[in-house]
């Protein structure tokens, strides 16, 4: 069985792309330049020894999706402990609901936003009571 071990996320604007996703979720970032030949940031999304993956983060070599139009990409969820307070960040950071919080009842919370750069991507916390 294969699994992800790496995601990307295309960007128009670089610094304000880092800025968005340092804001809401705390993540940091490494010039991966001179590996790559092209600009191109590596994404840490945590600790080596915690579950989860990294990523990268490079400008976008084509127009997104006009609003509406809907994901044009693999949408990745982003696991969370507090649903509420990672959705007032993402809106603080600039970012925008999609799809509204949502029970996946007796499971989870889950919910998608538009990040600044008009990409899509979920947030989802587990939560057996959730109704």
């Amino acid at each position: 069985m294969s699994r992800v071990v790496h995601f990307e996320i295309q960007v128009d604007d670089v610094d304000r792309g880092k800025a968005f996703y340092a804001a809401a979720f705390g993540w940091s970032f490494e010039d991966y330049g001179q590996f790559t030949g092209s600009p191109y940031w590596g994404i840490v999304t945590g600790p080596g020894d915690e579950p989860g993956i990294g990523g990268g983060l490079l400008p976008r070599a084509v127009p997104a999706p006009a609003p509406g139009q809907g994901a044009n990409a693999f949408v990745a969820t982003i696991g969370v402990d507090d649903y509420d307070d990672t959705e007032r960040r993402i809106l603080a950071a600039g970012g925008q609901v999609a799809l509204p919080k949502t029970a996946l009842t007796g499971m989870a919370w889950q919910g998608y936003y538009l990040d600044t750069e008009g990409n899509t991507f979920g947030i989802h916390q587990p939560d057996p009571d959730a109704a």
